[in-house]
């Protein structure tokens, strides 16, 4: 991708967390962000040896402060991990944490041994991706758009209505005003417009997902969290016990949809993320994850949990189609991991603004080339003009790329195509019968007759009735 973006996205997400120093990894690739000067442990005895074993490496070595190393948090707590500090946040630059580094190498002959990872990274998950670029910023919908995919008819029964549980960032202050979001409950989107009162990144998210599900499944009752609040991140470490919280709070719900995560160098999960994972095995809660947005196989956590043994059908993983169904968007994670693609590019949904029309600023103003090589005008090249930038997608004088959303939006992600997913998970359940959603999300694959190509693997596809495909543009060759 391009660096000037990767760089510029770097520096939102660390505004959102100005207490909290942060590196990209790994050493200086951009994989992934993850807090500086800590790593995690799962508490007890193995928190104990990685602290000792990092202080005798880390005295061994030149360069390295032996006395860093201590504990940086409660020794126990929900997630079973615990943070270890290991060396001084604020040295160095955002391109790596030299003594994080050396806490991993100093591990790996004991995870040698033990077979198992007992150090790793406090990543940040994020609702845009694993390098924190967000494919395509929100456009507004033209007047004359309607959403995309459109509501289905169906009513709603509150003895039979599936429970779904959105962990994002909330929901927009005006989003009842929106008839299809009436019923949809949960916390509110922090600080939506800045002192300019300019709409921040990602605000709506949360309530352009809750729209897609109610679009599809009519007879639900939808719960939105404000778990990503922070420009769509939050520390991995904080990850686990916030998704203790919310089921806590609401109960495990038949769905839950999470269009957020990480990869993290690893063919493992997510470390503070593990208690969690165990516990959903247990319980009958479907976890739809979206695969992420770098356009690669690497795994992206937790949807990746979906190829691991021992995780059965508790977790289903979702890619993302391009705008007109056939092929894999731009974007989109893949790999055998990702159970199912659903379309992703250019959906229109509710976004913000129905009481008020709401500026919003955007951050990148020159987007000329697709960063992923693809030939055809993918949403990741948007906007590629300085100027003004209108709900056609053109572009006039005045300040860079300023909109106007009153309502609607046009947006594009994986993070869209998973509750589409959800969606259909939840309106099975209601149209069969059926009570079990781990159930009706495996009948939905079995019974899956139209597959699309990504990368040149046929893959199956769910597309909804009600969507409506998007001609493509071809972008023009040159000689």
């Amino acid at each position: 991708m391009a660096p000037q973006r990767f760089h510029e996205q770097f520096d939102q997400i660390q505004r959102s967390m100005p207490d909290v120093p942060l590196a990209m990894g790994p050493d200086d690739a951009a994989e992934f962000l993850y807090e500086k000067g800590v790593v995690l442990a799962r508490d007890g005895e193995e928190a104990r040896v990685v602290e000792d074993t990092v202080r005798a490496h880390f005295t061994a070595t030149t360069g390295l402060v032996a006395d860093h190393v201590l504990r940086a948090g409660p020794e126990t707590n929900r997630t079973g991990v615990t943070r270890i500090r290991v060396g001084d946040p604020n040295h160095g630059d955002r391109t790596g944490d030299r003594a994080v580094g050396h806490a991993l190498r100093a591990l790996r002959e004991a995870e040698g041994r033990t077979g198992r990872r007992l150090v790793s990274r406090n990543h940040v998950v994020s609702t845009t991706n694993a390098n924190s670029c967000n494919p395509c910023e929100p456009l507004p919908a033209l007047l004359t758009q309607t959403p995309n995919p459109q509501p289905v008819a169906g009513s709603y029964d509150p003895d039979t209505a599936v429970s779904v549980l959105v962990m994002d960032t909330g929901l927009v202050h005006d989003y009842r005003s929106y008839p299809l979001l009436d019923r949809v409950q949960g916390d509110p989107q922090l600080a939506e417009t800045g002192a300019d009162g300019v709409l921040q990144q990602y605000v709506g998210h949360g309530t352009f997902i809750a729209g897609l599900i109610a679009a599809l499944a009519p007879n639900t009752d939808i719960t939105v969290t404000n778990t990503m609040n922070d420009a769509g991140a939050i520390l991995e470490s904080e990850f686990g016990g916030k998704l203790f919280e919310a089921v806590d709070q609401h109960g495990w719900p038949d769905v839950i949809s999470l269009s957020a995560g990480t990869p993290n160098g690893s063919a493992d999960g997510l470390l503070a993320v593990e208690a969690f994972m165990d516990a959903l095995r247990e319980q009958s809660t479907l976890l739809v994850a979206a695969a992420g947005n770098n356009g690669s196989a690497t795994s992206f956590w937790p949807a990746a949990c979906a190829g691991l043994s021992g995780y059965g059908n508790a977790v289903l993983s979702v890619g993302a189609l391009r705008s007109d169904g056939e092929y894999g968007a731009c974007f989109t994670n893949h790999g055998s991991w990702v159970k199912v693609y659903a379309p992703g590019e250019q959906l229109i949904g509710a976004l913000a603004g129905f009481d008020a029309p709401v500026p919003y600023v955007y951050q990148h103003t020159t987007y000329e080339a697709c960063r992923f090589g693809f030939t055809y005008a993918c949403t990741c090249q948007y906007p590629r003009h300085t100027g003004v930038l209108t709900d056609t997608g053109t572009t006039g004088p005045g300040k860079p790329d300023q909109v106007m959303f009153e309502g609607f939006a046009q947006w594009s992600g994986t993070s869209f195509a998973t509750p589409i997913v959800a969606g259909l998970v939840a309106d099975r359940m209601t149209t069969h019968k059926e009570s079990d959603p781990r159930t009706a999300g495996t009948r939905l694959l079995e019974n899956i007759s139209e597959y699309a190509e990504v990368r040149g693997t046929a893959v199956p596809a769910l597309r909804p009735a009600s969507w409506q495909p998007v001609p493509v543009v071809r972008l023009a060759t040159t000689a």
